[in-house]
């Protein structure tokens, strides 16, 4: 059985995918075997024949070079780009996590380094009715991962980097560091990147250019964050 590792994110449309696509791919590059897998995606487009393309595991896959089925990837896809939990009560598909939890570890079977991505931010909310209450952060403790965040790197950063690991802290999930996405340099996220680390203990592992290629990060490290 191989190990794994949670993405999480500040929030949303920060570059959770785009970033969680490059850490798949550095590890690849570095000739381990790496997989991914996300529990729910919304916000899927429709196919010519009427499917649902799970975007997130597109991107990822295609950047990755993973030779899988995207849809295979995926537990839930939803159309409407909302919360999971509201496109589950409005699909009437509600999230299974015996299921979720079946095919994570039928994902991490298959690999050495499972790079598992969340939906939006840690506090997101996947079910929500008359029979199941649960957010995020409870199928992280479920599964028992630790968890690398994913933050912008500009204004409102050291605000939502410090509250979203405040919170994992709280809820007794590991967290291995940060990953700083649209990276430019410059006083103010020189400054939000050593206040960040001081005011949560926990390092800034990489900062990443927009549009970079490649994860600024050695693979050795990376690989030594999962459990």
């Amino acid at each position: 059985m191989g190990k794994a590792l949670f993405i999480t994110g500040t929030g949303t449309d920060i570059g959770k995918t785009y970033v969680t696509g490059l850490i798949v791919k550095k590890l690849r590059e570095a000739g381990h075997r790496a997989g991914y897998y996300k529990a729910a995606l919304s916000g899927a487009e429709l196919a010519p024949d009427g499917t649902l393309l799970p975007g997130d595991a597109i991107h990822v896959r295609d950047t990755a070079g993973l030779d899988a089925p995207a849809a295979s990837l995926v537990s839930y896809v939803y159309r409407e780009a909302v919360s999971p939990h509201l496109a589950a009560k409005r699909s009437d598909m509600p999230i299974d996590f015996d299921r979720v939890e079946r095919d994570f570890y039928a994902a991490k079977a298959k690999c050495d380094l499972l790079t598992m991505e969340g939906s939006g931010g840690i506090i997101c909310p996947l079910r929500w009715d008359e029979k199941e209450h649960v957010v995020l952060d409870d199928l992280v403790l479920r599964l028992r991962l630790p968890a690398l965040i994913v933050a912008d790197s500009g204004l409102g950063t050291i605000n939502a980097a410090v509250l979203t690991a405040e919170h994992l802290k709280a809820r007794q999930i590991p967290l291995k560091g940060f990953l700083f996405n649209n990276w430019q340099g410059g006083s103010m996220q020189e400054d939000n990147k050593c206040m960040v680390e001081e005011m949560t203990g926990a390092p800034v592992l990489a900062c990443v250019p927009h549009g970079a290629a490649a994860l600024p990060i050695d693979a050795a490290l990376l690989a030594s964050l999962y459990e």
